[in-house]
């Protein structure tokens, strides 16, 4: 596969990712000269000290490799809150977030729900709320406390970061691009013979290498496709795409845990028969280096972010499996549109240009469906909660999972 012309990265960096890439190769090397792509991409980004997630490459913001919807406006994470408000009325005014990044969305909940509002909202603080984030990388830990070290110290004191999961969840969930860094395994279907696409060394290079998928895989792969497509005499002649196991799994502990309480997740990616449309023949996998979008896994690894689309049906099933209840499942757009990000926008004096144009482009992007308006997507599943969330009750779209 040809490697992308984009910037180079510095000499620590490159020597960071020859180090990983000696321990991917040995790893191959211990499985026979094979690996499963899902085995690769864990290691890729969470390998201690060296993987994207791990390490300490500069992921988000201008100067790292792309930017997520609290960095784009302050905006999301206050339109947000809405919904978690509502949720306090039924539960433990308890935050539990998953992939929280630099720390921003975090920070703007934390103001939203616990200070009263600068800007003349309405609702009060709630003074006994509880955030809690999940974080195992060292580095990203570091940076989120460095951001809401800016917060108040009377909301600070109320944060908590955890190592594992709790054993017993009350509370809301929350994971904002968190589904897609969570690796996948990869498949390729060739004139109705089923393949599990993984790495092998060529040389001292990275290469795909398909093989026949295993038993197991292979019959999970059938019922999959036989599902979506019907018998094999319909299947396409050739498709590559991804299954999200470790979404699944994730999900599935998540509804173990939960005894009461709303899980609310945005994520970018499709229902089932859209995820696997044959003309999606060759999957969703895609990389993201300083900006540039590729889909090359193997460019500097360590140092690129590697994601794959949420297949939402794929995560109900299993969500429900644990005896969770969807909630709702709709656009980014529609979900902002329905706890009032324009009543916030609306806030922000018309007559300080400066801080209202910023505003209002930002929000675009946070609604456009050219940009993540449409892309991105909101699900909700709760455990004894009424089935009435503010932020789905407009435009839900949960029959097409």
């Amino acid at each position: 596969m040809k490697k992308p012309q984009m910037p180079s990265p510095d000499a620590d960096a490159q020597q960071a990712s020859r180090q990983l890439l000696e321990r991917i190769r040995a790893g191959i090397e211990l499985r026979g000269g094979w690996t499963g792509f899902d085995e690769y991409m864990q290691c890729a980004l969470y390998e201690p000290g060296l993987g994207y997630y791990s390490g300490g490459a500069r992921k988000f913001g201008p100067s790292g490799d792309f930017v997520t919807a609290p960095q784009i406006s302050p905006l999301f994470g206050r339109t947000l809150a809405r919904q978690c408000r509502q949720w306090f009325e039924q539960v433990p005014a308890r935050i539990l977030e998953f992939g929280a990044g630099t720390g921003e969305l975090a920070a703007q909940l934390l103001g939203e729900l616990s200070l009263e509002s600068p800007d003349g909202g309405a609702d009060a603080a709630i003074t006994d709320l509880e955030y809690l984030i999940v974080e195992v990388s060292a580095e990203l830990r570091e940076r989120q406390q460095q951001t809401l070290s800016e917060l108040p110290p009377q909301v600070l004191a109320r944060v908590r970061w955890l190592d594992h999961l709790p054993e017993s969840i009350e509370g809301v969930v929350i994971g904002n691009e968190l589904l897609d860094a969570m690796p996948v395994r990869l498949f390729r279907v060739a004139d109705g013979a089923l393949f599990e696409r993984g790495v092998c060394l060529q040389g001292d290079q990275l290469a795909f290498e398909d093989r026949p998928a295993d038993p197991m895989f292979a019959a999970e792969l059938e019922a999959l496709l036989t599902q979506v497509w019907g018998p094999r005499a319909d299947w396409p002649a050739e498709y590559v795409s991804e299954t999200c196991v470790q979404a699944q799994a994730w999900i599935r502990e998540i509804g173990t845990r939960l005894v009461r309480g709303a899980v609310l997740l945005i994520d970018y990616g499709f229902p089932q028969a859209e995820y696997y449309h044959q003309h999606r023949s060759a999957g969703t996998l895609m990389c993201h280096y300083r900006h540039f979008a590729h889909p090359d896994p193997f460019f500097w690894p360590g140092l690129q972010d590697i994601t794959a689309h949420v297949n939402f049906s794929a995560v109900t099933q299993a969500a429900e499996a644990t005896g969770l209840e969807c909630l709702g499942y709709l656009g980014q757009a529609r979900l902002l549109m329905n706890l009032g990000l324009l009543d916030l926008l609306a806030r922000v004096p018309t007559d300080r240009v400066a801080d209202y144009l910023p505003a209002v482009q930002a929000v675009k992007r946070l609604l456009t469906e050219a940009e993540m308006g449409e892309l991105f997507k909101a699900i909700a599943f709760g455990r004894g909660l009424p089935d009435d969330a503010i932020g789905f009750l407009a435009g839900d779209r949960r029959g097409a999972l």
